[in-house]
């Protein structure tokens, strides 16, 4: 068989290969996060710290963010329905838009920018610093002091932000569609209700589950496994931000399917 042929069969498998490695690489996170071992006194000033410095720099600004957007969405949704004479849905729309769909998006995408990215280039940063190759940074020490804490912390932050942003939004909505009065609470609280039936909280908490898992740990994969020696950091992040791309809009796919199909 010629070169020419093999190029794209090799491109396939190395595709598939970095995929693999990622999903390893999540596997025995996992089971590290499970082990007990790992939250060891001398682990938690750096877990504790990587916690801080995933959410606290950015829950303040996402949900101000948040916030605004929440604001001008709503209003242009309420005035549409209401010049079609579909008031009665505009809530609903806000809902499902808004809640279900957008803040968790834009609360994975602003982890990974503000957080997750740069803390792979820190890895990547502290790989040359030491000297390691990609069996040293595997290690049991490796991996627990410095991977660990940073894929905790990026998961930690994504639901956070979403959650305080979802809550935040349907308080704007509330107040945007019926005022400051609290009469309206029991139909509101109705309404939300039966769109946040079982099989849709179900979705919805694996979708954003599955953001915070992405948006966390490819990164931290790519600067374990994409930056041999000599690599840029640019070509690391670049790499880390395509896989994440495509796995948000496959976990989007996925939820959108289940939430209208």
């Amino acid at each position: 068989m010629s070169l020419p042929r093999l190029a794209p069969w090799r491109a396939v498998t190395g595709w598939l290969a970095g995929w693999w490695r990622v999903i390893h690489l999540g596997a025995v996170l996992l089971v590290l996060a499970l082990s007990p071992s790992s939250y060891a006194a001398r682990h938690r000033p750096q877990m504790a710290r990587q916690l801080v410095l995933g959410t606290a720099p950015t829950l303040a600004w996402f949900t101000l963010l948040s916030a605004f957007l929440s604001v001008v969405l709503i209003r242009i949704v309420i005035v549409t329905a209401q010049s079609y004479g579909l008031s009665q849905y505009a809530l609903e729309m806000v809902v499902r838009v808004l809640v279900l769909e957008l803040i968790p998006l834009a609360g994975a995408l602003f982890v990974a920018l503000r957080y997750s990215l740069p803390a792979g280039a820190e890895l990547v940063g502290l790989r040359r610093r030491l000297g390691l190759d990609t069996a040293a940074i595997r290690s049991r020490a490796m991996l627990v002091g410095e991977l660990l804490p940073r894929v905790a912390a990026g998961v930690f932050a994504v639901l956070m932000l979403a959650a305080v942003s979802c809550v935040v939004a349907l308080v704007i909505a509330y107040v945007s569609i019926h005022g400051l009065t609290p009469w309206a609470l029991a139909g509101y609280t109705r309404t939300v209700g039966h769109i946040f039936n079982p099989p849709v909280v179900l979705i919805f908490s694996l979708k954003t589950l599955a953001f915070s898992l992405t948006v966390a740990l490819i990164p931290i994969a790519s600067a374990v496994y994409d930056a041999p020696p000599g690599a840029s950091r640019t070509r690391v992040e670049l790499r880390a931000l395509v896989r994440m791309f495509v796995l948000l809009l496959l976990v989007e796919i996925a939820s959108l399917m289940g939430n209208y199909y």
